[in-house]
């Protein structure tokens, strides 16, 4: 079963390509240009370099939110064309169930953190169960740091591209409780997207392509101001 998975949650974007358990070719990127200008041109080069075409992939699997609300859409639009052209289902997979995946066998528990600008990160907390995999202990949410700290009280592994600007933060509330993964664990990458997609979309679930919104946890800035506007209107 081929599964092309695909992130656009952060600024960090990637896409990767799975057949079976088998990595076929993943491409990530953190940089200046603007995810819709690289998101397709990246999905087709995953595709070129593993000698694979759009018509042989047996389904789709997109990281669906939390993150950026632009980087969201654009990744929804993308898989909703190829889904659209290609007949085939589209998995949606949580940005933060992904993201942890990186430190799958920890010992300790595990708070992937993304920045959600405005003072907050976008979390949830999580442990290793062994055979059963990662067990969500605690609900996504949208939270100052401080008070998700307030709520851990036993050894913890962050990551995420939010540790950058809380790391020392959590050092200092936390102490010798915070443990940081190394930096290549902190982005999300396209082939464990895929390999969580595969799971779902075995089991027959995936996305309702005409009605689904990507997992944003919170209102965007344009729709505060459109309530703020209408308040403030006579």
């Amino acid at each position: 079963m081929r599964i092309l998975g695909i992130d656009t949650s952060t600024q960090c974007g990637s896409v990767g390509l799975i057949e079976g358990e088998q990595i076929l070719c993943e491409y990530s990127l953190k940089g200046k240009v603007s995810h819709s200008k690289r998101a397709l041109k990246t999905i087709d080069r995953v595709l070129e370099d593993s000698g694979v075409s759009i018509g042989q992939i047996d389904g789709f699997a997109l990281s669906i939110g939390p993150g950026s609300f632009t980087g969201l859409r654009i990744g929804a639009s993308a898989v909703k064309g190829l889904a659209f052209a290609t007949g085939k289902h589209v998995a949606g997979v949580s940005t933060l169930d992904a993201l942890a995946q990186n430190v799958r066998y920890s010992p300790y528990l595990i708070c992937p953190l993304l920045d959600a600008r405005k003072g907050e990160v976008y979390a949830a907390l999580y442990r290793d169960t062994g055979k059963r995999g990662l067990t969500k202990l605690a609900p996504e949410m949208a939270i100052k740091p401080v008070d998700l700290l307030g709520r851990i009280d036993e050894k913890a592994l962050f990551l995420g591209n939010g540790v950058y600007p809380y790391g020392d933060l959590i050092r200092r509330k936390l102490g010798d409780l915070a443990q940081m993964a190394p930096s290549p664990f902190n982005f999300v990458h396209g082939a464990v997207v895929a390999q969580l997609g595969k799971q779902n979309l075995e089991k027959g679930e995936y996305l309702d392509l005409e009605g689904f919104t990507p997992q944003y946890l919170r209102r965007s800035d344009a729709e505060l101001k459109w309530e703020e506007k209408i308040r403030k209107s006579p």
